[in-house]
This record gives structure tokens, sequence and C-alpha cells, in this order.
């Protein structure tokens, strides 16, 4: 077992936020911490570091009860503004996907695959207050007789609504490039011919997970700022890697570790669950995640104090490689170059384009940040584990 020497506890810490006495930072002031008081004293003078991300997460939705009218049904297919939910869970239960288009997009009709509105938008939609048409069938039976169901229906009418991501929080990510003669549009956003920009995600130095990168704090049971309300990791995310290469850091040299998420729907903010139109791919939904990391020893420390030079990216393309099956890495570069507007691929200078806000990711960690320093969001402790080595 590792000796540090700095010890402390999640119930410790709490009983200083309780306090007021906790020392919160977000996780870009950590680094100049770290940096000039080294990892001991750093972890000695601050009790949580708040992470921060704001980004598309294509793998989330809403699980939802729309509740029972006489006659009672058990729902078989299920529309919220032409938008299909699925239905084969319970009587009124239903999950939206937030990628799924509407039936009847305008803009697909007349550009296939340029959808304009879809799931994430029903859900900003019912985060700001605006109706909704529900529609419902049912084939019928003697306890559910009723087979149709057709009215306008806000949040605030749904007896239950949970946010439930599948995949969330990437814990790295490639940053594209189009090597064919021709423009194409893909989930990272349009790409220009001929390598003319690269798109990347993350939040970099503030991402959750580049903070805890084999997952020291964060597991079942930790709580989170999700969608400007609170949530919690209930568990790895599909797509997770368990064991992937990692720099001396730590942090993992290409795509790896995802989160599965969920939280109280109706409390969130349509400030930081926000839907997004990706031209020529479809619909996404921009979520706000924010965790904090507690300050337990100083490994914690060192991991908090991670900086954009020290993460680095795969540059791949998705003109033909990716379409195509084929890992083959273009280039590798440092989260910092990326930020800096211009990188190197193929001997070309390529000009980035970020797809998550950092601006947006910081609002995030500082909003959580804020709720701890007030006292209004406590810690918890993991009861379990996310598989990382």
């Amino acid at each position: 077992m590792a000796q540090y020497e700095v010890n402390k506890t999640v119930k410790e810490i709490n009983e200083r936020i309780r306090t007021g006495k906790a020392v919160v930072v977000n996780a870009e002031e950590m680094i100049a911490i770290v940096k000039k008081e080294g990892k001991v004293k750093a972890a000695q003078e601050v009790d949580v570091v708040t992470t921060g991300t704001f980004s598309p997460m294509c793998s989330s939705g809403l699980l939802f009860n729309i509740g029972q009218q006489p006659p009672v049904m058990k729902v078989s297919k299920m529309w919220l503004n032409n938008v299909p939910c699925y239905s084969g869970i319970a009587a009124v239960d239903a999950y939206l996907g937030c990628t799924e288009p509407s039936e009847d997009d305008p803009l697909n009709k007349v550009h296939p695959g340029r959808f304009a509105y879809g799931g994430g938008h029903v859900m900003e939609d019912l985060l700001r207050g605006k109706a909704v048409h529900l529609r419902a069938e049912a084939y019928g039976t003697d306890c559910y007789p009723r087979r149709e169901l057709d009215k306008d229906v806000t949040l605030a009418d749904l007896p239950n609504a949970i946010m439930l991501n599948p995949r969330n929080c990437y814990q790295n990510y490639n940053a594209a490039v189009n090597l064919t003669s021709r423009s194409i549009y893909t989930y990272m956003g349009p790409l220009k011919a001929n390598c003319s920009n690269c798109n990347y995600a993350t939040a970099g130095q503030l991402s959750p997970p580049f903070n805890d990168p084999y997952y020291k704090t964060i597991g079942i049971g930790t709580r989170i700022f999700l969608g400007g309300g609170i949530g919690y990791v209930i568990g790895e995310g599909t797509q997770h890697v368990q064991k992937p290469q990692r720099n001396e850091r730590g942090i993992p040299e290409n795509g790896s570790g995802t989160l599965m998420l969920k939280g109280d729907f109706k409390k969130m903010s349509a400030r930081y669950v926000r839907a997004q139109s990706i031209i020529g791919y479809g619909i996404s939904l921009a979520v706000g995640v924010g965790i904090p990391i507690p300050m337990l020893n100083e490994e914690m420390a060192w991991f908090t104090g991670v900086s954009d030079a020290d993460i680095s990216m795969p540059v791949k393309d998705y003109g033909y490689d990716y379409p195509n099956g084929i890992p083959r890495e273009l280039a590798r570069v440092s989260f910092e170059d990326l930020r800096s507007g211009e990188v190197m691929v193929n001997g070309k200078k390529t000009a980035t384009v970020p797809v998550t806000s950092y601006k947006m990711s910081l609002e995030v960690a500082d909003k959580l940040k804020d709720w701890i320093e007030k006292g209004d969001f406590l810690l918890t402790e993991k009861v379990e584990d996310i598989p990382s080595f």
C-alpha cells in the first residue's frame, strides 16, 4: 500500500466544507499551485479541485414516465414532437435518445443527413418550460385498454424525468482531419478537404478524467454537477477501455475511459443542456459535467496539476481511414498546441477547431466550486471502483 505524507479522508473534507473552511480551487488554478508549491504542499493546502467539461455527448438521453389517465394504457410506440422514443420498458415509461431525429424533419427531406430537430432539442425545449406534443399508441389489453393518447405536455407534467447517459466524458479522443479532396461531414463537425482544418474535443486540463486518470476518487456513487443540477456516476460508460496506453503522468494516449451518468432532469438548466444540429451528421447534445476531486494525498495533487502541455492526442483521418476502420495515426499533438489555433499534420500547417467549449467548461468547474464553498454540495465516496488497470 502506498505511503503518503498527506492523508485526508472525504469525511474530513466534508466537515471542512460544512464549516466553511475548505479550500476549493478549479483545475486550471491547481496547475499553478502544484508548479509553485509542489505536490505535497499543494495537497496540504487544497481540499477540493473542481473539474468541468461542456461538450457534445451523443450517448445521452431522457428516461421518463408520462403517468396514467383513465382509461390506462401500455404504450408500444411514443413520439415527443414527432421524435420517436423507445417504449419497450413498462406501461408508460420511455427513453428519448438525444440523437434521434424527428420523423418529419423538413431539412432532412431536402438534404438527407442534415437534421435540424431531434431528441436533444426536445430535451432542451422541456428544460425551457415549453410544451411538447405527446403522441402514443398501444395495442390494448384487458388491463390496459387505451389505444391512443394525443396531448401537449411540459416537464412539470411528467411524474419522473431522469437524465440517463450511457457514455459521457471520454478520457481522451481523436483530433480529426480529412485527407480526401472533398469536404465531409462528421460527428466531429465539418472537415474541409486536403487537411484544411483539425477538429478536436475534450476540455483538456479542465476535463474530469484527465484530473483523475486512474479513477482513484471517481467511481460508482460519485456525486457530480450534471446539466446544472446534481447527478451521480453510476458506472463505467459504454466503450470504456480498461487498460489504455498511458504517458508518464498516467494520461491515456488515445480514447479510453468513459462514464455512465444519471441525474434529476427536472433540476437541470438549459444553459448546461443544449441541443446541437451537426450539419451533415445529425443531432447531439452538449452537456455540462463537473466532478470534484478530493485532495486525499499528494498523488491526487500531482494528478490534478496536469496541464494542456501534458496531454497529447492522436490526429486521425476521417475522410478514408476512420470510416474504413483503419487506426492510422497521422501525428501526435499536445492539447496546448491544439488550443494555439494551429498544428502541423503531414508537414502542413492546419487550423484547429474545438468542438468543446473551454469557456463553458471553466464555468462548470467554477459553478461547482461555488456550490462547494457555500456548503451546498458535499462530496461522496465511491462505493465501487471503475476499472482502469
